[in-house]
């Protein structure tokens, strides 16, 4: 069975865009995969951030994948694998400068630093953590990494960095895979509050629906989203209709999202209507989640040790690697 490696930082609230566009993903594959997914707390150093935050919101983090099926055997936390971080040193040093100057993610992460301070301090952390993220495939020597396009050219470092290490350290055999991309079509859910921007957390609480909001916000939040934001060109669809579409058909309400469609294209659509079931559709698809949720926190003890007990579990493998790699290197 081909293994399959994914990781998301433990940034707080899980929104119902990390949900469709990942996460829902992730439960999917493990039907057909041997799937690890880790929940990344050393990324999320990178950038300013309070470690009493940091902890609670790492647990926070497997609990919400844990509510939304993600099987807890294939669940760890990155800071209980430190192996990460000593390949992370390794594949460094096969890593240029040049080539970590290149990612645009620094460069826009940096950027977000410099808007709020112009003498903000940009890390070593965050202009490397390229080589962590390829680390933390390389380790578990994953076939397939589901990605998005804005993190494909993250994928080719590590499959780049991959190549050097075999050329150099890998006596003419290939020993570390090279990560293919696993492309899955997955809905693209936007801001309600401005449907031409991606939900996101940094923007704000009007950006983003969290997972496991009372059904009461989330009613709010959908009623209030924005339908028409005045730039449209005649005959097409606004943005803010599209994405209440775009809602409905990740729900899978079908019946809804033809029938209003049909509405619309009679000119017949009526706002409320679109919103009333966007709303119910994703009511309907987050209150299992929060009833699973509150199920987990009433065992949290037993449920954090059983995540440190599968990150044990799955740390073996990753310091089978490294006894390879210092081998391999040259390392006592």
């Amino acid at each position: 069975m081909k293994n399959v490696l994914s990781c998301i930082q433990p940034t707080g609230d899980l929104h119902i865009g990390n949900y469709f566009g990942a996460v829902q993903n992730w439960v999917r594959l493990q039907d057909t995969y041997k799937c690890t997914y880790g929940v990344v707390d050393y990324h999320s150093m990178t950038m300013p951030y309070n470690p009493a935050d940091l902890r609670e919101n790492t647990w926070k983090m497997v609990f919400y994948l844990l509510a939304c099926g993600i099987k807890p055997e294939n669940l760890f936390i990155q800071s209980l694998v430190p192996e990460h971080v000593e390949l992370n040193w390794v594949l460094g040093c096969v890593t240029s400068y040049g080539e970590l100057q290149r990612m645009t993610q620094f460069k826009d992460k940096s950027d977000q630093l410099k808007e709020k301070d112009k003498d903000a301090f940009i890390s070593q952390g965050l202009f490397a953590y390229p080589v962590l993220q390829a680390a933390d495939i390389l380790i578990y020597h994953a076939d397939y990494v589901p990605v998005g396009k804005d993190q494909e050219q993250h994928l080719e470092l590590s499959r780049n960095i991959a190549q050097r290490f075999n050329n150099q350290f890998g006596n003419g055999k290939e020993y570390f895979v090279h990560p293919e991309p696993l492309f899955t079509e997955t809905p693209k859910i936007l801001s309600p509050a401005d449907p031409n921007r991606k939900m996101s957390k940094s923007l704000g609480e009007k950006h983003y629906i969290n997972l496991f909001s009372e059904e009461e916000r989330i009613r709010k939040q959908v009623k209030t989203a924005v339908t028409d934001t005045g730039d449209t060109p005649a005959g097409e669809m606004s943005a803010g209709v599209k994405n209440l579409f775009e809602l409905l058909r990740a729900t899978e309400n079908m019946d809804a999202h033809n029938s209003l469609m049909a509405d619309y294209q009679a000119g017949a659509l009526r706002y409320s209507a679109l919103k009333e079931a966007a709303a119910d559709s994703l009511v309907a698809l987050i209150n299992p989640f929060r009833e699973s949720l509150s199920e987990l926190y009433a065992s949290e003890k037993a449920i954090q040790e059983e995540i440190r007990a599968s990150s044990a579990v799955i740390r073996r493998r990753a310091q089978q690697t490294m006894r390879e790699v210092r081998e391999l290197v040259g390392l006592c």
